[in-house]
């Protein structure tokens, strides 16, 4: 049967939806008085802030038993006629649980039929005998993604919970994955792996039926977690079990019109159909119209769809009307939690009588949990691990993560061996396991005010994340433990933050997330690690604590030359590019030798052009940091002033790389041929893809291929520095400018090639990200702007992704695919087209009307800046396609034309708001593959870069070391700092293979901190965006303006007047 796709997002129209969704056995049509006057409900959530629930009726107590998730039983005394709800915040404020929204209470009613207990009926008219009934609490809503779920005790009780369906039956899989889910849960309850001490374990517990065939490979398995904390251990057995088809369901027996045996099931994305254990049928929310019951009837009532050959609706029998109207509130509960913004309103009571049934979901949907947990504000307690050994110490005030966070590693095995469960989740990064240690700065200390560099003020990009569909940033590792005064060692589990969305450090700058083990944020790691969101090293890290007095006692003996800080950034930067050369010379090299998938002579135009590089700069590299030994006082040279100079070691090696000329020429040779055989090739398109999940790869792999090109552009910029600070008397003078003669000469022979190769490499990412086009990479195409855009239709303002070339503008959707693509939607010609603002006809802010020969569509960007940047852009790319001949679309026809206005609501947006839907809750689920891109990064940051942005990116590359500081923690970590692809990468120190966490940086504000912030410390600089606060120290006013300089230009791109002067050859 035809399966439809299941999207989790709220449509303009969903309380409406809603509200159809209530009307129980009688189908009544919501007449606009109960859509529009219906009274503010007085019920609040658990996690409500600022307000407490109504007063709890008074009068006789009673008690009820309730079954913890760790088959503990603890009695609660409430009052008679008290509502469910009162129950249920009396189990979550007893488990300090603060995301107790995704829980429930479920029991055995008078006719044995196991239901939900209601929120807002009192407890004594649900449960008649409550000394007989043992209640529940249990999960009840289970999310597309665990890493939404912000705290360590929610993902916890989630396993404990996988834990009991597996041991009931309910959750079925193949043997390998049973297997690899067990071995997680021993890892959490026993620790490392000890033969003896499994096979014991093993034989006391029993977590699944027929455990004794799977005994070896449980215990093989667990030998592959070694290090991992119990909080890993959890994130690992979400990992797995999500993609698991019975993961989170319940079957509910029915029979279809024709008298089969069926069962039914709702989860986050809609009605399942199952025949057994197998799915057959799927209606997600954005298809279904209405849903009511008939007596023992179950109605599904489905939008309109000419393609589809289903009825406009579906019946299905069941046991009983109380069986049907059961299920009936399961699904009315389901769609309000995952595609309602906020707890929908109750009807008004009727004057003289009531038709249908009265009920309703009451508490919070899930956009309100993940944005009240994010808004931070609650304080994280201990907790203890029932069934582990391990004991587990919540850190305290938690921030969410960004569009790089951290999760805990995933292990090959997670990423491979669930596979036939349908893997294609992120990968996970893993972090780095091990005692912390929290170290404090001790005593407060008032140093100067911070130093406010020259012209730095507040930089806010203009597209900043807007709505609730950006909600889930990709910061890097977020501080989950909130250090105070130093204190013993602990063994501690981590913090996991789910990161939704941006920020997978396997975070390959795709988001790729690499089956390694440590990483950070696997959804960009919502806490610290790549992929993972459990706190990675680079949060806490306290292996080598160091305090202010000690830093500034460092920072004392250096030399306070500026010409020294430069001579530094050479080394410094010159460290970050031998890694990326090893990238393609090591790790990409070995990849290619394991597979027979490369050609040889491919292979012979890539390597043997690398090799020499890295040797030459292995021993350049070497020079230079002798050369700083020296000037920093390390030997007595410095004395007689001998060395307090980088001039001549600069002019040495520039000469010597005149004759390594040859092997650049052959990069961008490399580079086409690469793609090209990657697109002649499928073994070839694999090898690449699954490199680039690897977290050594933390930029797409064909940038790697144009580094030399850009370290030139590097060398020159700090030669120029060097000449501007020195007089022309001093005696380093001279070679400083020999050297930037020698160093321009080379960058003005390859400048014209290196354009070429960015536009080139450029078009090849974009087209990993896009779907519904293949020929993308023609010649004379080139790329000019991408970014979010509101597009105007007769369903109002839906957000696309729009990619701006010298000849066509496309326009996109995301859809939740495995691969995180965008789908186009449409094709405009620029040829003919003309531009102009129409505010005042649509009434929409920063409103435009690009009107083609074929098709006119209106679009509305963020913010004025924002609609300048696309008017200058579209702008000019008319006039060039006017006055040349250039390419014509030659797109597939995959992708209808929108000819309509934005009164007609097409089918091609019909279909694309089903797919956006995700971004309009801010729920969709990272993948491992394309998940943290550019593209990606201004879908969710809602603005935009252009190639111009992507250029100055190019050149504003640093590396070194900086303290950071979270806005709620005292003391500052000291890290690598990597600035490269508008984006922070962060490593534990230079000599790390790959980092830790990324942030991703447009839309984030730059700012100096005020004396309220009481950061009495130099050379310090702010980033922010909405609730994340990062604080960055610097070790010298030199290494502070440059930092400012660099980040500044990602977090306000440049505008297309810059782009000219800025490289005159650079003509879209």
């Amino acid at each position: 049967m035809k399966e439809w796709s299941s999207l989790m997002n709220t449509e303009p129209c969903a309380d409406t939806l809603y509200a159809t969704f209530i009307m129980g056995e009688i189908e009544q049509r919501p007449t606009p008085g109960s859509r529009l006057g219906a009274p503010e409900n007085s019920g609040i959530s658990t996690l409500e802030r600022g307000q407490k629930p109504p007063p709890t009726p008074s009068g006789k107590l009673m008690s009820i038993k309730i079954q913890m998730l760790d088959d503990t039983q603890e009695a609660f005394e409430v009052p008679q006629r008290a509502p469910g709800k009162v129950l249920l915040d009396a189990v979550c404020n007893h488990l300090n649980l603060v995301e107790g929204d995704y829980f429930g209470l479920e029991f055995p009613d008078h006719k044995k039929i196991t239901v939900w207990l209601d929120l807002l009926k009192p407890i004594v008219k649900q449960i008649r005998r409550p000394k007989h009934v043992v209640v529940k609490f249990v999960v009840k809503f289970f999310p597309p993604d665990h890493t939404q779920l912000q705290e360590e005790l929610t993902r916890y009780l989630f396993a404990l919970q996988v834990k009991q369906d597996l041991a009931q039956g309910r959750l079925t899989c193949n043997d390998t994955s049973a297997a690899l889910l067990i071995s997680h849960i021993v890892q959490s309850e026993i620790g490392d792996f000890d033969e003896a001490s499994d096979r014991e374990h093993l034989a006391k517990n029993k977590y699944i039926p027929q455990q004794d065939a799977l005994e070896d490979k449980i215990v093989e398995f667990h030998h592959n977690h070694i290090g991992q904390t119990p909080a890993e251990s959890d994130f690992q057995l979400l990992e797995i079990a999500r993609r698991l088809e019975m993961y989170g369901i319940r079957l509910h027996p029915a029979k279809d019109r024709e008298g089969t045996k069926i069962n039914l099931a709702v989860a986050n994305t809609g009605i399942l159909v199952f025949q057994g254990f197998t799915k057959i049928n799927a209606f997600n929310w954005a298809k279904v119209r209405k849903l009511s019951f008939k007596r023992k009837r179950f109605l599904i009532k489905l939008r309109p769809d000419a393609n589809s050959s289903y009825q406009d609706t579906l019946e299905f029998l069941m046991a009983s009307r109380d069986f049907c109207k059961s299920f009936w509130k399961i699904c009315v509960e389901h769609h309000a939690f995952f595609r309602l913004f906020e707890e929908p309103k109750p009807k008004p009571k009727p004057v003289l009588f009531s038709r249908g049934s009265s009920f309703r979901f009451s508490g919070r949907t899930q956009k309100q949990v993940l944005d009240y947990v994010k808004e931070g504000g609650h304080k994280k307690v201990q907790f203890e691990r029932k069934h582990s050994k391990i004991h587990s110490i919540r850190s305290l005030a938690t921030q969410p993560t960004e569009v790089n966070s951290e999760v805990p590693k995933q292990s090959q095995q997670s990423a491979s061996l669930t596979s036939g469960e349908g893997a294609g989740s992120p990968g996970g990064q893993a972090g780095q396991h091990g005692k912390e240690l929290n170290a404090s700065e001790p005593g407060p200390r008032h140093s100067p005010a911070p130093k406010r560099s020259p012209g730095a003020g507040s930089t806010q990009a203009d597209g900043a994340a807007k709505g609730p569909a950006a909600e889930e940033e990709e910061e890097a590792a977020k501080d989950r433990t909130q250090q105070s005064k130093a204190q013993p060692r602990q063994p501690s589990t981590g913090s996991l933050t789910g990161s939704p969305h941006l920020s997978e450090l396997s975070v390959n700058s795709q988001g790729g997330a690499g089956p390694a083990n440590v990483t950070l944020s696997p959804n960009l790691s919502p806490d610290t690690k790549q992929a993972s969101p459990l706190i990675s090293p680079l949060l806490n890290d306290q292996a080598c604590p160091r305090t202010d007095d000690e830093e500034d006692g460092r920072r004392k003996r250096f030399p306070t030359d500026k010409a020294y800080f430069i001579a530094k950034e050479v080394s410094t930067t010159e460290r970050t590019y031998l890694k990326d050369l090893e990238v393609i010379t090591s790790w990409f090299q070995s990849a290619a030798s394991k597979e027979d998938a490369m050609p040889e002579t491919l292979k012979s135009l890539i390597f043997p052009n690398f090799e020499p590089l890295h040797k030459f700069h292995t021993s350049f590299l070497k020079e230079i940091e002798q050369r700083l030994a020296m000037w920093e006082g390390r030997s007595n040279a410095h004395i007689r002033g001998d060395y307090q100079r980088i001039g001549d070691v600069m002019l040495k090696n520039i000469q010597g790389m005149k004759h390594l000329a040859t092997h650049l020429w052959q990069h961008s040779e490399a580079l086409e041929a690469l793609e090209n055989g990657i697109k002649g090739s499928r073994r070839l398109e694999s090898l690449c893809r699954d490199f680039e999940l690897q977290k050594v790869c933390y930029l797409p792999l064909n940038t790697f291929l144009l580094r030399p090109l850009h370290r030139l552009m590097h060398y020159k910029q700090v030669l120029e520095r060097l000449c501007k600070h020195h007089p022309a008397s001093h005696p380093d003078f001279r070679d400083c400018r020999a050297a930037l003669a020698e160093i321009t000469e080379m960058v003005a022979q390859l400048h014209g090639t290196m354009i070429k190769m960015e536009n080139f490499q450029k078009l090849h990412e974009l087209k990993k990200d896009l779907i519904g086009i293949d020929n993308l990479v023609v010649p004379g195409r080139e790329f000019i702007r991408l970014g979010s855009l509101g597009k105007l239709s007769g369903k109002g303002l839906q957000q696309r992704m729009f990619f701006l070339f010298n000849d066509v503008l496309l326009y996109t959707s995301r859809g939740l695919t495995a691969s995180n693509q965008f789908k186009v939607h449409g094709q405009l010609p620029l040829y003919g087209m003309t531009i102009e603002e129409s505010e005042d006809e649509w009434g929409v802010p920063h409103c435009l009307t690009l009107r083609g020969q074929r098709q006119s569509i209106i679009v509305a960007a963020s913010s004025r800046s924002e609609m300048e940047k696309w008017v200058e852009d579209i702008q000019m790319a008319i006039d060039l396609a006017e006055k040349s001949s250039g390419p014509s679309p030659e797109f597939l026809a995959s992708s209808p034309p929108d000819n309509k206005s934005p009164d007609e609501a097409t089918a091609a947006d019909q279909e694309s708001e089903d797919d956006l839907s995700a971004s309009r809750t801010s729920l969709e689920r990272q993948t491992p593959h394309r998940g943290n891109t550019m593209v990606h990064v201004c879908w969710h940051r809602n603005t935009s870069v252009s190639m111009v942005d992507f250029s100055i990116a190019v050149e504003n590359q640093l590396s070194g070391n900086l303290l950071r500081k979270f806005k709620n923690s005292n003391g500052w970590q000291k890290l690598w700092v990597v600035f490269t692809n508008f984006c922070l990468f962060f490593y534990k120190s230079h000599q790390d293979n790959h980092p830790l966490a990324s942030l991703p940086l447009l839309g984030y504000s730059l700012t100096i901190p005020s004396e309220s912030e009481n950061i009495h410390k130099d050379y310090v600089f702010k980033l922010h965006f909405k609730s994340h606060v990062y604080y960055f120290r610097a070790e010298s006013e030199y290494t502070f303006e440059r930092w400012m300089e660099v980040i500044r230009s990602a977090t306000s791109s440049a505008s297309q007047a810059h782009a000219l002067s800025h490289k005159e050859s650079h003509v879209y």
